[in-house]
């Protein structure tokens, strides 16, 4: 198969661990999408790599931080990149003029402010680009469901980010629910430190919210368990709290944690049904021993499962931490191999995108249909409509102070 020619849209965070003042202080000091795409490439899956921003001055800070960080840290590995805008130039459309000069059968991956998801991924769909959405893939069940049809149009893929599906103990745990009977309660935390805010403080509570960014991961996670067994989302009603966000200078409509409590329903039979509890929250203690705390309790009819992702058995102590940190190498292994090479291949997050560029690369060769990895289970558009109605049924549900219905006939989803 052909090398994927890849664009990666944003150069923030997750894609270069590059932040503005240097590298990242949460578990993703230098990326995640950027080093797997260099790795990738390394490897001989992918071939030309671009990225595009906004602000086009940020590109020689960002080459410097990723020859330190990752070139000179594994082997030389190759971290070059076409760049858009120019490095003197600001443009918030740069990313047309950057996906103008791909051609059909390339990717874009969209790490971007969440509301800028769904014109980018448009963009690229109808000039029959391959994408990956970080997720939410969108904020709107109707943007999710327009970009479905426009994919199906143009016969392209596109793939949601959800890479706790890799996760090897909340994979296991999709295998093993299938085997429980039918679901009877789910209840999942995630959290991120207050610290966090200070990077997302120019969207977060304006462009977005808490449960949009870390609620999305296990609202994914329990579909994929549930919907294998025939559930479907129904009802929401959220709650949400605030005045810590604010009180740390962000916007003062910042909620500080929000909990979501979705009512399902086992597709033609609806005597059966079962509650979800989703909390996130991005103000956590600075000082808890991880970047992030999440874990999940699922109750089945004939079991039940627990996970703690957040300690594994793995923990370390260092005088300069001051404190105790559990870390977890399934996510991102940094520590390179023998030979001094990147050696985290079998990470979740490298996983998930290596996932997308062999779903991209078996299109382009005519192996596979778009529909072919939807049937796999992969975390597509097509596999994921229930998180965008969850999430967007809660957002609505706290700005309308009510429950929000979740209607589905036919195949066709509608929020009332």
């Amino acid at each position: 198969m052909e090398p994927l020619n890849v664009l990666m849209v944003g150069t923030g965070e997750y894609t270069t661990g590059w932040v503005g003042a240097g590298a990242s202080g949460s578990d993703k000091k230098v990326g995640v999408v950027g080093l797997s795409m260099f790795d990738l490439r390394r490897r001989g899956k992918v071939g030309k790599l671009g990225m595009v921003g906004v602000n086009g001055t940020k590109f020689p800070a960002i080459r410097e931080h990723l020859h330190k960080n990752i070139t000179l840290a594994y082997n030389g590995l190759d971290t070059s990149f076409e760049s858009h805008p120019a490095d003197t130039t600001s443009d918030p459309d740069a990313y047309k003029t950057a996906i103008d000069s791909l051609k059909r059968g390339d990717a874009i991956t969209i790490f971007t402010p969440d509301t800028t998801h769904y014109p980018i991924a448009l963009y690229a769909i109808e000039r029959g680009v391959h994408v990956m959405i970080t997720k939410p893939a969108v904020k709107l069940l109707e943007h999710h469901l327009g970009l479905l049809e426009a994919a199906e149009r143009h016969g392209v893929y596109v793939y949601i980010e959800h890479h706790k599906r890799y996760d090897p103990a909340y994979n296991d745990a999709k295998f093993r629910a299938r085997k429980l009977g039918d679901f009877n309660y789910f209840y999942s935390y995630m959290s991120q430190p207050k610290s966090q805010l200070e990077t997302f403080k120019a969207w977060a509570g304006v462009d977005s919210d808490i449960s949009y960014y870390l609620n999305s991961h296990h609202v994914d996670i329990c579909d994929s368990m549930v919907s294998q067994l025939g559930y479907v989302p129904v009802k929401v009603s959220a709650s949400a709290s605030k005045g810590v966000a604010a009180s740390l200078g962000c916007n003062e409509a910042t909620e500080d944690t929000i909990s979501l409590l979705v009512h399902w329903e086992q597709e033609g039979d609806s005597s059966k049904r079962a509650t979800g509890v989703y909390t996130a929250s991005w103000t956590a203690p600075q000082r808890a021993g991880v970047h992030s705390n999440q874990y999940f309790h699922y109750l089945a009819r004939d079991g039940e499962i627990r996970i703690d992702q957040a300690k594994r058995g793995y923990d370390v102590a260092e005088d300069a931490a001051g404190q105790i940190m559990w870390y977890n190498p399934f996510y991102m292994r940094y520590a390179p191999d023998e030979d001094g090479n990147f050696n985290g291949q079998s990470g979740y997050g490298y996983v998930s995108m290596e996932k997308f560029v062999d779903g991209c690369r078996a299109v382009n060769a005519g192996t596979l249909s778009p529909r072919d990895l939807d049937a796999k289970g992969l975390p597509t558009l097509r596999n994921t409509i229930a998180t965008t109605a969850i999430l967007e049924a809660g957002r609505r549900s706290i700005d309308e102070n009510r429950d929000i219905v979740i209607e589905r006939k036919e195949g066709s989803w509608k929020l009332v």
